[in-house]
């Protein structure tokens, strides 16, 4: 049973959109590794370096790193019965979570060595991401069934924290300047956004009128993306500028918008679904353009990650409901 983390499926309003053209000048590289029977992209490097995870047919899940000449390499946490990488850096080391009776942290050095973490008194951890520095950030349960963030630092300390007035805390993402932000729960069962900064101040935020707010990634810059829900629980995307002054927007015809990354220069990867429950990914550039695009075939398109030159990474289900590994570029 794969472990269902929240910011990976919310969002809300709207505002102008410059233009939207479908999978112009999109470049697409499926691929698979060997013997999988669904593939699972989420992370991207600069270097285009792609990591996820991927079933086989007896059912189990292990990660793989691809790299930048295409080749694949999977891996597993010994003694794990799941393993599912999630972020990568661009030194190429890679975090993720791996499973046994219960979840815990891992991160792969770029020789391949594996090393196991659990935040103190955790029953199960789940890194998020990794910045250049080998910080990774995430969140935990411990054994009240109460959530908390971490982060951790490259030599192994790990430090927990809660936004005043958290009930529960989800990280999502972190940059190079060891910026954190996330959602969080309040005791009216309302999520907000925070931003947690190096100094462990926290900034809570909501785009105006928002219902519920849910980042999904941090850029150099400090400039945020996720999503969030109106008055009306319509599901828009936002970019948050590092002076705190936030946008909205929305594909045309969407019926919820969902970012999942944004790159140094402000560019916005993520999906969302048309007014028929279609869903399929876009690229919103820094002026507000935005692009539609789904990898030939695709059914469904789910972008996770976006690095430098607009480079997106993520999944899609072909005709039969197999899902494949994408790389679009330009």
């Amino acid at each position: 049973m794969r472990l269902s983390t929240r910011a990976v499926q919310v969002c809300a309003l709207t505002l102008c959109i410059a233009g939207s053209t479908a999978n112009a000048a999109s470049k697409f590289t499926e691929f698979d590794p060997s013997g999988s029977t669904d593939t699972f992209a989420y992370g991207i490097n600069d270097l285009d370096a792609i990591t996820g995870y991927y079933a086989e047919g007896s059912n189990a899940y292990h990660s793989f790193l691809r790299g930048s000449d295409g080749t694949i390499t999977s891996f597993d946490v010994s003694g794990a019965a799941y393993t599912y990488a999630k972020a990568i850096n661009d030194n190429g080391v890679i975090t993720g979570y791996s499973q046994d009776t219960s979840y815990h942290g891992f991160v792969r050095a770029a020789d391949g060595t594996i090393t196991s973490f659990d935040a103190s008194g955790s029953i199960n951890t789940v890194p998020a991401a990794i910045n250049g520095k080998g910080m990774i950030a995430g969140s935990y349960q411990d054994s009240g069934n109460v959530y908390h963030g971490f982060v951790r630092r490259a030599g192994g300390r790990i430090t927990t924290f809660d936004p005043s007035g958290s009930t529960a805390t989800f990280p999502f993402g972190i940059n190079g300047k060891s910026t954190i932000v996330g959602e969080y729960l309040d005791s009216s069962n309302v999520y907000h956004g925070f931003v947690r900064p190096s100094d462990g101040a926290i900034t809570s935020f909501d785009p105006s009128g928002s219902k519920y707010t849910a980042p999904t990634g941090i850029n150099k810059t400090g400039a945020i993306t996720g999503t969030y829900a109106d008055t009306n629980n319509a599901l828009h995307g936002f970019v948050r500028a590092a002076d705190g002054t936030i946008t909205s927007f929305d594909p045309p015809e969407s019926s919820g918008t969902f970012p999942t990354g944004i790159d140094g220069k402000g560019a916005v990867g993520g999906y969302y679904s048309d007014r028929s429950f279609v869903t399929h990914g876009f690229l919103r550039k820094a002026d507000g353009t935005i692009r539609t695009f789904d990898p030939p075939g695709s059914a469904y398109t789910r972008p996770e990650g976006i690095a430098k030159a607009n480079a997106i990474a993520g999944y899609y289900a072909d005709s039969t409901g197999v899902y494949h590994g994408f790389l679009r570029s330009k």
